[in-house]
């Protein structure tokens, strides 16, 4: 029987109001995972350097400990199913579980920062990327899922707003301390405990739902008895294409959000805006979280993902045409606007292309980007070496970052026409 207008539209809110819930719980684990326990190194990074207990080679070692550990956070998520096939004896968790896990010994490694052992801080560094990337896959995974079985999968772009919140926040309050002139463990003491404070606010939300680690088997059994496989046309070809799109994104964006700060500050030594370009950007990430949820459906992810490469690469080009406080102000905000919105975009596709094994898939997108970022870095000082002055160094440097997002959107483009999507 044919349900009326005004039932379909109880219908839709009563699934609005209980995605809510799972949505902001999305949201705020992100937000410590990532804002807090992965990105929090940037904006005290300066503490750190003017209380002495690092210096740049040493920064630049503990933000590649950081980027490995979360390709391999990400990569041990792909390979879990296969894992899982061959250890029998390992337990099947829940994703809410394991999520729940990883907000605690963030907040936990959050709070080891503090302990002025320098030579502990590699590991604990490292360990934060696996513990991050862990989170981000089944956060990920569990919230997509569940906003799926409520009609609302649109809504999933609101949990990608939480690594911009994260940003937000801990560059403000890392703003405060310097001007206070508190010290980094200080600073590292703080976010542990606002870490704990907003995990236990969704603690009691993450939980329920049968996304669990499995045998790469039973995700097949599962998933075909549901929904039936992943239509014969996507092939490893198309997932292969995606993947390396993907990759891109993150060897762009990285190479820009650790290099700008510092052309920013020597373009505008003194400036009292310095300070503030890190939260523009994490205002950035929020507010293109959120846009993406208000896109109408039916819409070509591939499409929306060009767009997205386009736009960052244009913010990059805004900082080296005009070297200036607003050239660095529209460049950061244009970087932060697509930044999570790519990932919600990309995540959507996987579910398109992969539904069977989703969080395996979303696991290798996220190892490949993790890939990009641990390549940005090294790229970045082989041509500093390699030129007469850092100036033209960092330019050249952020000319290959500008091209590979537009190369990136090119594969996109180039995926529209080579594998068209026959229905949505």
């Amino acid at each position: 029987m044919a349900l009326t207008a005004q039932e379909t539209t109880r219908r839709v809110a009563d699934a609005a109001s209980g995605a809510w819930p799972i949505a902001l719980a999305g949201l705020v684990s992100l937000a410590v995972a990532m804002g807090i326990g992965r990105f929090a190194f940037t904006p005290i990074l300066p503490m750190m350097l003017r209380d002495g207990v690092v210096d740049l080679p040493g920064a630049s070692w503990l933000a590649s400990a950081n980027y490995l550990g979360y390709m391999l956070g990400a990569l041990l998520c792909t390979l879990q199913p296969w894992l899982w096939a061959r250890l029998r004896w390992l337990p099947s968790l829940a994703y809410a579980s394991l999520v729940r896990a990883g907000l605690v010994v963030t907040g936990v490694l959050t709070l080891a920062m503090a302990w002025q052992v320098p030579a502990a801080w590699p590991g604990l560094r490292f360990a934060a990327g696996i513990t991050s990337g862990v989170v981000f896959v089944y956060t990920s995974g569990w919230c997509l899922s569940r906003l799926a079985r409520l009609g609302v999968p649109a809504m999933g772009g609101i949990i990608y707003a939480g690594p911009g919140v994260g940003i937000i926040v801990s560059g403000l309050m890392a703003s405060g301390m310097v001007a206070w002139h508190w010290t980094a463990a200080t600073g590292w003491l703080i976010f542990g405990v606002l870490a704990f404070v907003l995990s236990a606010s969704v603690w009691r939300i993450l939980r329920g739902g049968d996304e669990r680690l499995a045998p790469l088997a039973r995700h097949g059994a599962g998933a075909a008895g549901a929904s039936g496989a992943a239509p014969a046309h996507h092939g490893p070809a198309e997932m292969t294409v995606l993947t390396l799109a993907y990759g891109l994104a993150g060897f762009g964006y990285i190479i820009t959000a650790t290099f700008l700060p510092v052309i920013a500050r020597a373009a505008l030594p003194g400036s009292a805006w310095l300070d503030l370009f890190w939260p523009i950007f994490g205002l950035g990430v929020t507010v293109g979280a959120l846009l993406a949820t208000r896109l109408p459906p039916g819409k070509d992810f591939r499409l929306l993902l060009a767009g997205c490469y386009f736009l960052q690469a244009l913010g990059i080009a805004s900082s080296l045409w005009s070297p200036s406080l607003a050239g660095f102000a529209i460049g950061s905000l244009l970087l932060g606007l697509p930044f999570t919105a790519i990932t919600f975009f990309a995540m959507q596709e996987v579910r398109r292309l992969r539904p069977a094994t989703a969080a395996s898939f979303i696991g290798l997108l996220s190892a490949t980007y993790g890939v990009g970022q641990i390549l940005g870095p090294p790229l970045v000082a082989l041509l500093l070496r390699h030129t007469a002055t850092a100036g033209e160094g960092f330019t050249l440097s952020l000319e290959i970052a500008a091209s590979t997002l537009l190369a990136g959107a090119a594969l996109y483009g180039w995926m529209v026409r080579a594998y068209p999507v026959l229905s949505r």
